[in-house]
């Protein structure tokens, strides 16, 4: 329910209330009445009162049987004609103007009882369009009907109603102007300003009845109440004929008539002379007379005509004014013309007429400008010989789908724009004849299955079209102002020549047999050359310096497989991609300001040189066979050279490079590493990862990297990591996953010698130190914040503690015991502050036990020891803690967990039984989700327990079934 309308007396008028029924009237079309004009100020005598009249009926729609029951009525007067004396309604509109604030304009709108008018009910539905069923819908069909008690008694209950509004005459008609007649009628319903405004004549010059059910008595009506109106639609009304007769003989200001799907009578042409404004006449879809006899269209003023998709033997035009006339798709044999002025023609798919027909025609024009004369396929050279000498002024010529056409001996001087789309007599020898069309600015030729080739010097050629040319060969253009060239799907093409200033962008994809490009285009920026196949190392030189295309900045030979030398000497080009060339061996880019290349699928590339290009980062992607490489950029910041597995020669300069990753280049040396290392001493982040050839050597050199903070030396054969330990001081991350021969004493420098003091994350996973070395590392290197283990084979239990040989190493501490909750402020006056936020500790096979007291790992936030087969008993006490994962630890059969931050607890196929966990989560007071799928000893029937053991679980993830 809407806001409520508020009476005189304070009473409460819903807008939904069915005495008073808004929507009905919303999608109801109102009759004007008879005259015009209207009140206010918007330009219409004061004395010229208009009304809408009609009634809203108090009614309850029954949806099913459509009967009406209504106890209240509320009559307003909505009369939309003249009346030759002072009516009850006209009374009470000065009556409602006298009232009015002077300076506001808010008008009253008091309810007041009328007669109902029968004929509104009868022609309003002229503005509905046509049900479902082809019938009307009607006003009376959309409102209620009640009697003269009901009225009677609901006039009393709406008195005094007052509506008011703040918008001016002038300020509403303008917002009127972009309303269209529904919406006119609807706003019509508000108040008598809006019903005055809404009558506005300029509102209703154009009158659209397309597709609308409307009798003539209707539309009589409406030529009489609107005799101003200048554009009439007719499109789609039942008998057309009658209709379009009273609209040429009332409306004598009509300028524009649309007509359509019917018959129209020979009188309503012979009627057209009396309409002398009438300047355009569109007939769609319509049967012109008998069928059998000549149609005469004479006007002396009307400049457009259009008889589109029309059935008539002959018709005759005689109309000195006219300008634009379309026949198209209509079916006449025979058409006379006599119109002097006629610009543009339109006859395209005219069947029927013949080539002396279409001749006659065209003929008859001699200041035709455009001609559209596709799908007539009997039209022949000698017809457009003849037009080509009459029309001397013709602009424009689609002669497309027109097979008999060659163009021999045709000159068209004038000539702007040319189409030939699927014209099967054009040749190679048509060319001759267009060249003599200097002016031509627009050429197509698609699907012209016999053109072999294309040599224009044409200097105001602008775009041209090549698509579907089946045996085209070769394209020969020059013009100072081309600017667009498509060509595509021309299998045979093998060699092009353009000579543009204008040319910005060429795009010739999927050309398998093109081999040889010249290009003489000072502008040009873009080329794409996708999918050339056959082009030649020698392309190369087409977009080098001195190859004619002086400021390129984007070339594309994607999945160009003939390339096999690529060599680009270009102070231009900025962005390359050589995607998918998979034959390409060796390339060399001297290229200052190339700052994009692209060589996936590259995988045959031997050598590349880039001395020196503008590249800020480079990822030469796997390339096995790559061997010998040369950089030289003085802007880039990022290289990878991962899976550059033969790579035994590299130079590198690159004195802003923050990060180098050279993983599985397994041949570079340490004298390669050091020259990389004294080129690029910015280095933030080294990847080393399976470079087994690194030594000590070239850990050595990276003491010429003072940003070194990220070093990863996994899957090398390291023993001795005292070279890192002297030249890495700001290391922050170290990696050194399956090291395997690194001995368990190669780690006591971080936490006995204060070695890498900035160390925060080491990743120890898959390495093959004892039980002790990393109990050590655990206990004594507190300053580590992510430590991983996973897969360490010698991880027995994980039990945090200080053994006698660890107190040592550190000052006397106290352990507290397990079980005691200390708070934040005791555990921080405790022992020395451990750093260690995340462990990971994924598939330790080995692991039983994990035993964390809570004064051990205070800031532990993560710990991961998903997949321990065997890990059977963890005892966890960490104020921190967020994230446990236990998943996939079948043995696991006792936890207990003291965590009161833990929000998250995965568990998922666990052999755990219930008991176990809800006793475990019952002081998580924090926990939100827990994941139990596959636990085959917890049923997934019993989450409440769960709930309740723990009530801040949110989420709960239990496989569908019970196991």
């Amino acid at each position: 329910m809407g806001d409520p309308i508020l009476g005189n007396n304070g009473e409460e008028f819903p807008d939904d209330n069915p005495a008073f029924d808004w929507r009905s009237v919303f999608d109801a079309a109102l009759r004007p009445q008879e005259g015009g004009g209207g009140a206010g100020n918007v330009g219409i005598p004061r004395n010229e009162e208009i009304d809408f009249d009609m009634k809203w009926y108090s009614s309850e729609v029954e949806a099913r049987n459509g009967n009406y029951s209504g106890e209240r009525m509320l009559n307003v007067n909505l009369n939309l004609g003249l009346s030759g004396g002072a009516s009850s309604s006209s009374r009470v509109v000065q009556k409602e103007e006298s009232d009015r604030d002077t300076y506001s304009k808010r008008p009253k709108v008091n309810s007041f009882s009328l007669d109902w008018d029968n004929h509104l009910l009868q022609e309003t539905s002229y503005l509905c369009p046509m049900n479902e069923d082809g019938g009307d819908v009607s006003l009376s069909n959309l409102l209620g009907a009640t009697d003269d008690e009901g009225k009677d008694n609901d006039i009393s209950k709406v008195e005094d109603l007052d509506v008011r509004m703040d918008l001016t005459d002038d300020l509403l008609h303008m917002v009127f102007s972009f309303l269209d007649h529904i919406d006119l009628c609807r706003a019509a319903s508000v108040c008598s300003q809006w019903r005055e405004a809404s009558s506005h004549e300029d509102f209703w010059r154009y009158l659209n009845f397309e597709n609308k059910q409307i009798s003539s008595d209707q539309f009589e009506d409406m030529c009489r109440r609107y005799p101003n109106a200048t554009t009439i639609n007719l499109y789609g009304t039942p008998n057309i004929h009658p209709l379009a007769m009273k609209a040429v003989s009332s409306l004598r200001n009509i300028d524009a008539l649309t007509l359509g799907r019917g018959q129209l009578g020979e009188t309503f042409f012979q009627a057209l002379t009396d309409c002398h404004v009438l300047k355009c006449l569109i007939i769609n879809d319509a049967t012109l007379g008998n069928g059998i006899q000549e149609i005469p269209i004479y006007h002396d003023s009307l400049r457009l005509l259009q008889l589109v998709k029309c059935r008539v033997l002959r018709v005759s035009i005689r109309c000195p004014q006219l300008e634009t006339l379309s026949l198209k798709r209509s079916s006449m044999p025979h058409a006379v013309l006599n119109c002097p002025l006629l610009h543009d023609l339109d006859i395209a798919s005219c069947h029927k007429l013949s080539d002396a027909a279409i001749r006659s025609a065209a003929t008859a024009c001699p200041l035709l400008v455009s001609l559209d004369m596709s799908n007539c396929s009997c039209v022949s050279d000698e017809t457009l010989r003849d037009i080509a000498q009459t029309c001397a002024n013709l602009r424009v010529l689609d002669a497309s789908y027109c097979p008999s056409i060659s163009l021999e001996s045709v000159r068209l001087v004038m000539l702007t724009v040319l189409k030939l789309h699927s014209c099967e007599g054009i040749t190679s020898a048509s060319m001759a004849a267009i060249a003599h069309s200097y002016m031509l600015e627009f050429l197509e030729l698609d699907n012209c299955s016999l053109l072999t080739s294309v040599s224009l010097d044409l200097p105001r050629l602008q775009s041209i079209r090549l698509v579907h040319c089946r045996k085209f060969i070769d394209l020969n253009l020059h013009s100072g102002m081309l600017s667009s060239i498509t060509v595509s799907n021309c299998p045979l093409l093998q060699r092009i020549n353009i000579a543009s200033s204008a040319l910005k962008k060429l795009v010739l994809q999927k050309q398998e047999s093109l081999t040889t490009i010249a290009l003489q285009c000072p502008n040009l920026l873009e080329v794409d050359l996708t999918e050339c196949e056959s082009l030649a190392n020698s392309i190369c030189e087409v977009f080098s310096d001195g190859g004619g295309c002086p400021v390129l900045k984007s070339l594309v030979l994607d999945n160009c497989e003939s390339l096999t030398v690529v060599d680009f000497c270009s102070t231009s080009l900025v962005s390359l991609s050589l995607a998918g060339c998979r034959t390409l061996i060796s390339l060399e880019f001297r290229c200052p300001y190339l700052e994009q290349v692209s060589l996936d699928g590259c995988d045959h590339l031997e050598r590349a040189s880039f001395c020196p290009v503008g590249l800020r980062s480079l990822n030469l992607g796997i390339c096995p066979k790559m061997n010998v490489l040369n950089i030289e950029a003085p802007q880039m910041a990022s290289l990878e050279l991962k899976g550059c597995g033969v790579l035994s020669a590299a130079s590198i300069n690159c004195p802003l490079l923050t990060s180098f990753d050279a993983s599985f280049c397994s041949q570079v040396k340490d004298d390669c590493l050091s020259a990389t290392t004294s080129s690029c001493p910015l280095i933030e982040s080294l990847v080393l990862m399976s470079c087994p050839s690194v030594g000590c050597d070239g850990l050595f050199s990276l003491h010429s990297l003072p940003n070194l903070t990220y070093l990863d030396l996994s899957y090398t054969f390291l023993v001795n990591l005292q070279p890192v330990y002297e030249s890495c001081l700001r290391l922050k991350v170290l990696k050194l996953q399956a090291c395997k021969y690194l001995t368990n004493t190669s780690l006591e420098p971080l936490y006995k010698e204060n070695a890498l003091p900035a160390l925060c994350e080491l990743d120890l996973s898959y390495g093959t130190l004892c039980q002790s070395a990393i109990e050590e590392l655990l206990a004594c290197c507190t300053h580590l914040t992510h430590v991983s283990l996973n897969g360490c084979i010698n991880m027995h239990d994980l039990i945090w503690g200080f053994t006698g040989d660890q107190l040592s190493h550190i000052p006397s501490v106290s352990i507290a015991p397990h079980g005691s909750s200390l708070g934040e402020q005791d555990l921080s006056n405790e022992l020395p502050k451990r750093l260690l936020e995340n462990l990971n500790c994924v598939g330790c096979p080995n692991i039983k036990k994990v035993v964390i007291p809570m004064a051990q790992g205070f800031l532990l936030s993560s710990l991961n020891l998903s997949l321990s087969a065997n890990l059977k008993e963890v005892d966890i006490a960490c104020y921190n803690l967020c994230i446990l994962n236990l998943s996939n630890c079948c043995s696991l059969e006792s936890l207990q967990l003291e965590c009161p931050r833990l929000s998250s607890l995965f568990l998922q196929s666990c052999n755990i039984n219930e008991e176990t966990v809800e006793a475990a989560i019952s002081r998580c007071t924090m926990l939100e989700t827990l994941d139990v799928r596959f636990c085959p000893k917890i049923c997934p029937l019993s989450m409440t327990k769960l709930r309740v053991a723990c009530p801040s679980l949110k989420r709960i993830f239990s496989s569908l079934v019970p196991s």
